[in-house]
């Protein structure tokens, strides 16, 4: 992992800057990619209650750690609460709630502490987001958690969390890529201190990775077009997860530090922006 650089987070944690991500990966496959994705030289992954692969996910880390593979201070392990509109979150009671759920995730991990956990989603519809975050600061002050952060949110819910708690998110993780490239967001987050992690840093794939613009980039510098788009993202002092079950891929996706992007090449990429999502808006969404 010596070619993908670190990035320091503001409770002096370090992150890989290029993860490998399990969303939609099943709990039957998650083992064998996420075994794939360490072989390969991945040493940050990044699951979520809700994927339901935490078990299968935790499975590779488990045999990678016995088998010599990486020693557990190698790794750098993210999960998510799923905050559930079914659920009360608020009050003691709620911050109960969080730990259980927390306690689940790292059972199901088979690891004694993550070095990472976020709030999957604020669902600003409820307010109960800043109650939440009580109870992951109860968790990383008891070392069960190294760092904390916050997924989808936007500035109103990280300015609430600003102003009612001492303990700065370290990251937020959005979606983000060159179609959706969250500049406003990116720079709220460099004004606080918070790191920017993006999911679906890749599109969809598809329709992004078919870009003529991309592609013509892409060829010059005889990479595929996903490795100009992780480029990209590594150049943007942002944190990328990609996603493929596809060992081959896998391999391609970490293989990104052997050129540069030059500016002709970012305003190539900065053209293809619509501002338009794939993933729901996090204002909005109220998914249980």
């Amino acid at each position: 992992m010596s070619t993908i650089p670190g990035i320091t987070l503001n409770d002096g944690a370090l992150i890989p800057q290029l993860g490998f991500g399990v969303w939609q990966v099943a709990d039957d496959e998650a083992t064998a990619a996420v075994r794939t994705a360490i072989e390969a030289g991945y040493r940050s992954i990044d699951t979520a209650a809700i994927y339901e692969n935490e078990t299968g996910t935790g499975r590779a880390i488990a045999e990678a750690l016995a088998n010599g593979t990486v020693s557990r201070g190698d790794l750098y392990v993210t999960t998510k609460l799923w905050n559930s509109g079914t659920r009360d979150w608020s009050g003691e009671q709620g911050r109960d709630a969080v730990l259980r759920e927390f306690d689940a995730s790292l059972e199901k991990l088979g690891l004694d502490h993550v070095d990472l956990y976020l709030i999957h989603w604020p669902r600003p519809a409820h307010g109960t987001f800043a109650n939440v975050w009580k109870a992951l600061e109860q968790i990383k002050a008891d070392g069960r958690a190294t760092s904390i952060g916050v997924s989808n949110f936007g500035p109103e819910q990280l300015t609430r969390l600003l102003d009612e708690s001492s303990v700065v998110p370290v990251l937020n993780q959005i979606e983000l890529h060159p179609y959706f490239p969250q500049e406003e967001l990116r720079a709220f987050h460099a004004e606080h201190g918070i790191a920017t992690e993006a999911w679906s840093p890749l599109g969809q794939g598809g329709e992004l990775l078919a870009e003529p613009a991309l592609v013509k980039v892409a060829e010059k510098h005889g990479r595929s077009v996903a490795q100009v788009v992780l480029r990209w993202h590594l150049q943007s002092g942002v944190i990328a997860i990609p996603k493929s079950v596809t060992p081959s891929r896998i391999r391609e996706n970490l293989d990104v530090a052997g050129f540069e992007l030059d500016a002709e090449d970012l305003a190539a990429i900065a053209g293809v922006a619509t501002g338009t999502r794939i993933g729901p808006d996090p204002q909005v969404f109220d998914w249980n």
